[in-house]
């Protein structure tokens, strides 16, 4: 039996609305998917329905970067896993050749400020590391220096 998973759907439309964000312009092709852009990282949110699990779930994830260099990667690989300790919530996973912050969990029990707070988690992490993890394994150049010794602004 199908589950009705239309109030999960309300929940992450409602917290697009409360950051700003018109939800019809998150919406991706398919029910159940939206994607948006916290600072410079892509955010994804999907609520699906598994009928074999008879379940649903929220996944929200955030691609942060291809694979780095092979003679980095396990320095890449390692620090990844370092910083899956410092975080609460989420992880770095790899999949397909990218690097991804990840967060999954039944939809059964979710309330508004666990849904808030998990699709805010992955933003906040994300645009936090992504261009740190870039520019440090080669992806984006160094910041450009400005008179002082500073940095630009980014």
């Amino acid at each position: 039996m199908q589950q009705d998973i239309t109030h999960y759907y309300t929940m992450v439309e409602n917290f697009l609305a409360g950051l700003g964000v018109d939800p019809t312009q998150c919406r991706m092709e398919n029910p159940g998917q939206w994607s948006l852009y916290r600072g410079s990282a892509r955010v994804y949110i999907d609520v699906w329905h598994i009928e074999k699990e008879g379940r649903a779930y929220i996944q929200c994830m955030s691609p942060i970067m291809p694979f780095p260099a092979p003679a980095v990667q396990g320095a890449f690989f390692q620090e990844l896993l370092e910083l899956n300790d410092k975080l609460y919530g989420v992880a770095f996973t790899i999949y397909n050749g990218w690097s991804w912050l990840k967060h999954i969990r039944e939809c059964d029990g979710l309330d508004d400020a666990e849904a808030a707070a998990l699709m805010n988690r992955i933003g906040i992490y994300a645009d936090q590391y992504d261009d740190y993890l870039k520019q440090k394994y080669g992806l984006l150049p160094p910041p450009e220096k400005v008179e002082g010794g500073g940095h630009a602004p980014g």
